[in-house]
């Protein structure tokens, strides 16, 4: 699938999704966030994804929101962010819910909206030369696209707040010391490095993935008992597919499992 400012490629069970628009640096405009939607709708449909991948083309992940396309609607600027972030929410909560891992491949500048959608990967990985800003206050708005839920729970408040009225721009390497980052790997391997990640996940236990997300995901709302009858409930179905029983006769026969994602 290939529209005009996204691109879905798949291949060994690696769906890749580029945002395309690399003239502004992938800046969300209304129809890069509806059809970044799109694309991962399709890829929690598709069976034969199994991992998702999400990075820029050109030099940016994604510098945010569109600052221009605002200045063109600030007559109606509240229904404009409006439908902007509704496009962009759906598709952040859909990577959250559905039970493919994805990736955030951080290939350059992740700012604003851009940054927040980082965060939103299960993994993020990021080019030595990736740059890392909230910038939501140097425009005088709040933050959105998920931000304001994974930061505090990776950094803590005192330090989301620094990030947000501070605007420091982090390195790669600051941003993965800080917590935000899984791991950084030079510009020249960034590609190589990412799909080998990917393929690793790509070939693993899908749907153990996804119940892993599941709990981890919703531990901060739970009470430890709740937590651990989810993961009772969680692992006995997990007994019940055939990657467990893969796993258990591949550990019983001293060789690699192969898993199928069922």
């Amino acid at each position: 699938m290939s529209s005009e400012k996204i691109v879905l490629q798949l291949s060994n069970g690696i769906a890749t999704i580029t945002l395309n628009r690399p003239e502004s640096y992938n800046a969300l405009d209304m129809q890069l966030a509806r059809e970044f939607h799109e694309a991962i709708v399709a890829c929690s449909e598709d069976e034969a994804v199994r991992v998702v991948v999400i990075t820029g083309s050109g030099k940016a992940f994604c510098a945010g929101g569109d600052v221009k396309g605002f200045g063109e609607k600030l007559d109606a600027i509240g229904t404009h962010v409006k439908l902007l972030t509704t496009g962009l929410h759906s598709a952040v909560s859909r990577m959250v819910r559905m039970r493919k891992p994805t990736i955030t491949a951080v290939n350059g500048v992740a700012a604003g909206g851009g940054m927040s959608l980082a965060l939103a990967g299960d993994l993020v990985l990021a080019t030595a030369s990736a740059r890392f800003t909230m910038a939501y206050t140097q425009i005088g708005a709040s933050p959105d696209g998920s931000s304001s839920f994974f930061l505090p729970r990776l950094v803590g408040v005192k330090r989301a707040l620094e990030l947000t009225f501070l605007n420091p721009v982090l390195s790669a390497h600051e941003a993965m010391e800080w917590g935000l980052v899984n791991r950084v790997f030079a510009d020249h391997e960034f590609h190589t490095q990412v799909q080998t990640i990917a393929a690793q996940l790509a070939q693993g236990p899908t749907l153990a993935y996804g119940r892993a997300k599941a709990l981890f995901y919703s531990c901060t709302s739970e009470t430890l008992e709740t937590q651990m009858e989810h993961e009772t409930q969680l692992i006995a179905a997990s007994g019940k597919t055939a990657d467990f029983r893969e796993g258990i006769l591949a550990f019983a026969e001293k060789r690699q499992p192969t898993f199928h994602g069922r």
